[in-house]
């Protein structure tokens, strides 16, 4: 979609300036009406959100049934052995629970998007730019990954040429993505009953038939037979692994729809955000040790296993042929990968999409439509899978983690210390414009030194011996940073305004973003309170996809005096 949102001036008299305004309008209302499918860049408010959190947190955990897992696992253990990789996702999944928290809950209680929430935590509005695109690089990754793995199942079960695969499986995934989360909850929901039957059956099979293949799993000293556990390898294994800690970002895409927390609902709310948020990794950590425990089966009994071994497709095809018919085995491992990349890589497509639109809104001031990327994205992991990055997944997914790690662990530490402990960052969120600096450099700063620092040692710039231990680096500097940059700075950089100039309560009596309708201005489309702003030029509202668009700072509230701006205490 090429319509673009765009703004107002002053409204003159003559029937120039009034056609003028009302062609602004026009175009505007057509851009927006794309956003409101699913509130692409916006506040999500309580009249969309009509899902009950148990349908959220299906919804969400449904987008965690890629196969991924199962290749890292097998990956990890191959290079490294069974158990500096089962300590290796030990550590992972400590690390993604505990920095995943905070997000989900504010994403949850909030109704915001990662990058929303990025914002106003130390970020800025257009420092949060570069995590935009951190997230985005995440998404276009896993979704060449999952795709990779969907061709090894077509090429397994239909013959399909491995590069044609690849092409299926991204057109697969383009017109299921273009409605937003009302398709994508659907879909979610329907498919996760007879996807967990099929991934479950060959594990427990093996448990009950094989019951030797315990001790060979546990016993396992990886390819190499060097195996033997060091701290070192650990790391690395983790490392691998923590490439996923970015995942908290698209299970927020579907959190930021739960519905208002209240008395009556206070217990299944939590249970839903614990789950669908921080206890996604719960599911991942299990997914990667099945796929280690499959990997080693297949290498110890399968002739020619180990070649095949960290391929999902194989592991699945092998158990469910010692169970079942060869065709009825060949078609379910075929299903299970295609209903498996579908369910995920939806996901992956749709918040990448999402990630770069909202970048290039703010950094041209133009609304294209997020359709426009999701093209964008679908082809960068269409090269990428041509490029056959499987075979380089450990190199990949090591590096790529070290700037996933500084990102999420920087806003977590920001809202873990920076809002609740030391009170320097507001504890509501922010992220309109005009209300942030474009950059605070608490967590800007800490991000560029925890990811360029952590990505160095990656690459042994600081000697063998450090080189391992990037992830801890990057977490290390991660957490540390943005306390130290908040206390050196005061906290003055986090709020441009303390007043939306609004004389209208933001929060309802139990703390939950307000339901009252506005109406911008600019686009003539309801809103509720939290995504809106009072005009700098006009006595009126604007909304905050208008305010992003607003190339001429038409709309814009300017910075309050120094005088009558207190540093930002918590509330």
């Amino acid at each position: 979609m090429s319509d673009q949102l765009t703004t107002t001036q002053d409204q003159g008299d003559s029937p120039e300036d009034h056609e003028h305004h009302e062609h602004h309008v026009l175009v505007g209302a057509e851009a927006t009406k794309e956003t409101l499918e699913d509130y692409t860049l916006r506040f999500a408010p309580r009249h969309y959100r009509r899902w009950s959190p148990g349908v959220v947190a299906i919804s969400a955990l449904g987008g965690i049934a890629y196969l991924a897992d199962f290749a890292i696992g097998a990956n990890i253990g191959i290079s490294y052995g069974t158990t500096n990789a089962l300590w290796g996702i030990a550590v992972f999944a400590v690390v993604i629970f505990l920095t995943s928290f905070p997000l989900a809950f504010y994403a949850a209680r909030y109704n915001l998007d990662l990058d929303l929430i990025t914002r106003g935590s130390g970020f800025g509005y257009y420092g949060s730019v570069v995590t935009n695109v951190i997230f985005a690089t995440f998404t276009f990754i896993f979704f060449a990954l999952e795709g990779s793995i969907m061709a090894q199942g077509l090429y397994l079960g239909l013959g399909v040429p491995l590069w044609a695969g690849y092409a299926v499986s991204t057109i697969i995934i383009f017109p299921l993505v273009i409605y937003g989360m009302k398709v994508l909850s659907k879909l979610q929901l329907w498919t996760t009953p007879l996807w967990l039957i099929l991934m479950v059956l060959p594990f427990g099979y093996l448990l009950i038939s094989h019951p030797d293949s315990i001790d060979a799993f546990f016993s396992y000293q990886g390819e190499n037979g060097n195996g033997a556990t060091s701290l070192g390898s650990i790391m690395l294994a983790a490392g691998v692994c923590l490439s996923l800690i970015a995942q908290i970002a698209e299970q927020i895409d579907y959190l930021r729809f739960m519905p208002p927390r209240t008395a009556d609902n206070k217990r299944r709310w939590w249970t839903a955000v614990v789950l669908a948020g921080p206890g996604w990794v719960i599911f991942g950590a299990a997914k990667q040790v099945i796929g280690l425990f499959l990997a080693v089966y297949l290498i110890a009994n399968v002739a020619g296993g180990a070649a095949i071994a960290n391929q999902p497709v194989h592991q699945f095809l092998e158990i469910y042929s010692d169970i079942l018919p060869a065709p009825v085995a060949l078609a379910l491992a075929v299903i299970l990968v295609v209903i498996s990349q579908i369910k995920i890589n939806v996901t992956n497509a749709y918040s990448g999409s999402l990630a770069w639109t909202n970048s290039f809104t703010r950094v041209t001031k133009r609304y294209p439509g997020r359709v426009v990327f999701l093209g964008v994205n679908l082809l960068i992991a269409l090269i990428l899978m041509e490029a056959n990055m499987f075979d380089f997944l450990n190199t990949i997914l090591g590096f790529y983690a070290n700037c996933g790690m500084s990102w999420i662990v920087v806003v977590a530490s920001d809202i873990v210390f920076n809002k609740y402990v030391l009170g320097l960052s507001p504890k509501k969120p922010e992220f309109r414009r005009g209300m942030l600096y474009a950059i605070n450099p608490v967590g800007f700063g800490s991000m560029l030194i925890s990811a360029g620092v952590s990505i160095a040692v990656f690459f042994g710039v600081f000697g063998p011996a450090i080189q391992p231990f990037s992830p801890l680096v990057a977490i290390g500097l991660a957490v540390v940073l943005p306390p130290v940059l908040a206390l050196a700075t005061k906290g003055r950089y986090y709020l441009r305004r303390t007043d939306d100039g609004i004389d209208m309560p933001m929060y309802d009596e139990d703390g939950n973003p307000s339901d009252e309708i506005l109406v911008c201005h600019v686009c003539r489309q309801e809103f509720e309170r939290p995504d809106m702003v009072a005009c700098q030029t006009h006595d009126s509202v604007v909304c905050s996809l208008c305010l992003s668009t607003d190339k001429l700072k038409d709309h814009v509230l300017p910075a309050q005096p120094k005088a009558a701006e207190p540093v930002p205490a918590a509330s």
